[in-house]
């Protein structure tokens, strides 16, 4: 079970990733088509990438990751930082969606610099987790946060602060 898990979500992983680095040069594709078929043709091809493959390959990785997480009990700290950034490369797939759905309008438009950042962004987060991932680096707690992952650790990191209870 837990192999056939790992081969789906190493699968969907390549699949989310592929859309995710596409999406930014599709966008820019926007630039010389103003209206017209070739307009249509990029917005049912940029939406079928978005909507077609890469969000559904997300849900999947994410889903099947989080069952290997209890399959596998890896409760480490370099688990623990391949989480933030996959956490952060949602927050950018969302980013694209919030990209497609203003870019095919009528003033829509992706500059240069957009495409850049974006496709460095990608690149950069899912060459990290990746090299997270084969690396798992060792990653001392106690350097940075000594108390954070005893019981009520997160409360002496963030202050003493409580909430009431009405």
């Amino acid at each position: 079970m837990t192999t056939l898990l790992k081969f789906i979500h190493l699968g969907t992983i390549a699949i989310w990733s592929g859309g995710l680095i596409v999406l930014p040069f599709l966008f820019w594709q926007r630039r010389d088509i103003k209206v017209g078929p070739e307009l249509d043709r990029l917005h049912r091809l940029t939406r079928f990438v978005y909507v077609g493959m890469t969000s559904p390959a997300a849900f999947v990785a994410i889903g099947s990751g989080t069952v290997l997480i209890f399959l596998q009990t890896t409760f480490l700290e370099w688990f623990s930082l391949k989480m933030v950034l996959v956490g952060i490369l949602v927050m950018l797939h969302v980013v694209a969606g919030l990209t497609l759905m203003h870019l095919f309008e009528p003033a829509g438009h992706f500059g240069r610099f957009s495409y850049v950042v974006l496709t460095v962004a990608y690149l950069v987060l899912i060459t990290a987790i990746i090299g997270i991932v084969l690396g798992k680096p060792h990653i001392d707690s106690n350097q940075f946060a000594q108390n954070l992952f005893a019981p009520g650790g997160l409360r002496q990191f963030l202050g003493e602060t409580r909430i009431p209870i009405p």
